[in-house]
């Protein structure tokens, strides 16, 4: 085996001129100069910079749920004017990037698949600066940043960022792929709660798009960091962003709720927004072989009915308030109860009021609680909400008709049309797991969501490898060409990693 050292020398956007070596075994002329472009990287991005050895770049390549592949190297850049060199750098070189966050996502958006081809860009260092503006209610903060991390910055000004998750991804990705949660029906997902962003532009190579406004108005053309919004990182890299923060709630009531059946989910929803208004904050619809699921694989987790048996179905509601109940006279626990009074014995047989981080808990563990009832076959479906009942019922009647052995054990966030429609093969069903009749289930599910229900089939999770293939046959030519012209733009060598945007 040939045994090779390349050395390079890099000046840096501050002038200074440093060299690194990189050795490289058995290499062609193309490894030659990538093993060239390593060695500058190194240089540019010091020690613990970039991560070859395979063992440690293995939790960069595996995604949270889905996706594993192989990464040429990991690019770990700890500031902005690291991010802008190393682009430069690779895009000379022509080299692949894949934007990388916390790698929380669920669609392999940020996982490298298994050709070894690309460089992954951690931003998990970039994580210095926030900096808080309590009276404007905005924060500047680095992409790296983890949600779990700002909030924590933000609790003592009274503040938080209400995107409200089981998992705990950076900002950046948050941003990349448009993150909704529990509860967007109160404060909206991340589309809306965005004031700025800086980028750096795979063309011209290293360009700096300066979108970092703190304004709540501003109307002076496009808004380009409209643009960065859900593209999975296929149009850029961000680097910080510019939030709009909330303030913490004082009050807070939740209660687990047993409706009289699927049709009474809509009515309490319609009668708690028309006369709870802006204090409903979370509307969770959990099924009842889900909450079984997390009462047998989730330690230290009671029945919240007990002595009752689990209901078929029940759902999660919340109401909050920023104001004290002393400043405005309401007592949301009051108010919950005054509310469900008159629904008992009608659309509410049972409910479970208070405990509300017990409650929560249980919702947030049902994703982890599914893994241990076989292969879950995820669903991250939208639809309009007035259509989630009629959907339900033919979806599943269409399972036990169709394929009467998976298991439906489905969650999600009724208020806003969405709904996790999770699917499990069981590890002690008589038929072996087989992959193609898992992706012949999943377009059928899928059809029916968008052509019958005019929904999505991908509410919160963005579009990735792991569902590329629908992308392409749900999203209209129009859009594609559209999106692909968008990304010619932005990424003219389609150095992104990402390339389904226009069919490409």
């Amino acid at each position: 085996m040939l045994e090779t050292t390349f050395t390079a020398t890099t000046t840096t956007s501050t002038g200074t001129v440093a060299t690194a070596a990189i050795t490289i075994n058995d290499y062609s002329a193309n490894q030659e100069k990538q093993a060239a472009l390593l060695a500058a990287l190194q240089n540019l991005l010091g020690e613990r910079g970039v991560l070859l050895d395979p063992i440690e770049c293995e939790k960069y390549c595996k995604g949270a749920r889905y996706g594993e592949g192989k990464a040429v190297a990991v690019l770990r850049p700890n500031s902005h004017e690291q991010v802008v060199e190393l682009v430069r750098l690779c895009v000379d070189a022509q080299q692949a990037l894949l934007m990388q966050g916390a790698n929380t996502g669920l669609v392999a958006g940020s996982t490298p698949d298994t050709s070894a081809s690309v460089f992954v860009v951690s931003l998990e260092r970039l994580k210095q600066h926030i900096v808080i503006d309590a009276v404007n209610r905005s924060v500047e903060v680095d992409a790296g940043v983890c949600l779990q991390e700002l909030n924590d910055a933000l609790l003592p000004h009274g503040l938080f960022f209400p995107i409200d998750l089981a998992a705990n991804p950076s900002i950046g990705g948050m941003i990349a792929t448009n993150t909704g949660g529990a509860k967007l029906i109160k404060y909206g997902d991340v589309r809306q709660n965005l004031l700025g962003l800086r980028a750096v532009l795979l063309e011209p190579a290293g360009a700096v798009l300066d979108l970092q406004t703190a304004l709540r108005k501003n109307n002076t053309g496009p808004d380009l960091k409209q643009l960065f919004v859900g593209s999975s990182g296929a149009f850029g890299i961000i680097t910080r962003a510019v939030l709009q923060l909330h303030h913490l709630p004082k009050q807070t009531a939740t209660a687990l709720i047993v409706p009289r059946d699927q049709t009474a989910v809509l009515e309490i929803l319609r009668i708690f927004e028309r006369d709870c208004g802006e204090f409903l904050s979370a509307f969770e619809g959990i099924s009842g072989t889900a909450l079984q699921a997390v009462l047998r694989h989730i330690p230290d987790m009671q029945n919240p009915f007990a002595p009752e048996a689990c209901p078929d179905y029940c759902i999660l509601l919340e109401l909050c308030s920023s104001a004290s109940q002393d400043i405005s006279g309401i007592v949301l626990d009051d108010l919950m109860m005054r509310m469900l009074e008159p629904l008992l014995d009608q659309e509410v047989q049972n409910a479970v009021i208070g405990r509300g981080k017990d409650l929560w808990r249980i919702r947030h563990s049902v994703s982890e609680a599914l893994r241990h009832e076989g292969k879950m076959i995820a669903f991250d479906i939208s639809m309009p909400r007035s259509a989630l009942v009629e959907f339900r019922v033919e979806a599943t009647t269409f399972l036990q008709c169709n394929y009467p052995w998976i298991k439906c054990m489905d969650f999600g966030h009724w208020a806003d049309g969405g709904c996790h429609f999770n699917l499990v093969w069981p590890a002690d069903a008589k038929m072996t797991f087989d992959a193609s009749v898992v992706q012949e289930l999943r377009q059928q599910i899928y059809d029916l969501v968008v052509h019958k229900y005019h929904g999505s089939f991908s509410a919160e999770h963005g579009v990735g490898p792991y569902n590329r293939d629908f992308y392409q046959r749900y999203t209209s030519d129009v859009a594609k060409h559209l999106a692909g012209k968008i990304q010619l733009l932005l990424d003219p060598q389609r150095l992104s990693g990402l390339t389904w945007f226009g069919g490409v």
